[in-house]
């Protein structure tokens, strides 16, 4: 289905700042993209346990090189990492069975990160899941690793 991949372009928001039902619109597990729909998001909103997480600059650094070092301790290769306000993006090449575990070990260690550094009593750091792209060739690895690097804002942590 997604041949061999040379990488993966991981993306995953962090909690509550992309709800179901959002004004840009939203993806829904097993169904894909869908249109904003008001209702939906305010009954979202009410379920949430914590207000949502904008992360600081500090925070961001800081999950930056919680990536870095996971990566390295796992042997995987970190292609390019930004960690902005509100979400995350990784381009990383591991050799796994399934890229939900780079996703799922990077959050997880991150979460870590935070709660040690910054708020140990916050439980909701990230969304539930996120997304995966596969990267079959040089040129979709180096497309993604640049969008990541520069493609973003000019200043790295504002």
């Amino acid at each position: 289905m997604h041949g061999d991949p040379i990488g993966y372009f991981l993306t995953w928001v962090t909690y509550g700042t992309w709800l179901p039902g959002d004004a840009r619109g939203w993806v829904e597990y097993r169904h894909g993209w869908q249109l904003p729909d008001p209702i939906r998001e305010l009954e979202a909103m009410a379920r949430m346990t914590e207000d949502a997480c904008i992360l600081t600059p500090e925070q961001r650094q800081a999950v930056d090189a919680q990536i870095a070092e996971t990566c390295a301790h796992r042997g995987w290769t970190l292609h390019a990492v930004n960690c902005r306000s509100n979400h995350v993006h990784a381009v990383v090449t591991a050799d796994v069975n399934n890229p939900k575990k780079i996703r799922i070990d990077l959050k997880a260690w991150a979460t870590r990160t935070l709660k040690k550094k910054f708020d140990s009593g916050r439980e909701n750091w990230w969304a539930e899941r996120g997304s995966i792209r596969y990267l079959n060739t040089d040129d979709d690895l180096e497309a993604a690793a640049l969008y990541v690097r520069d493609g973003q804002d000019t200043d790295r942590y504002s």
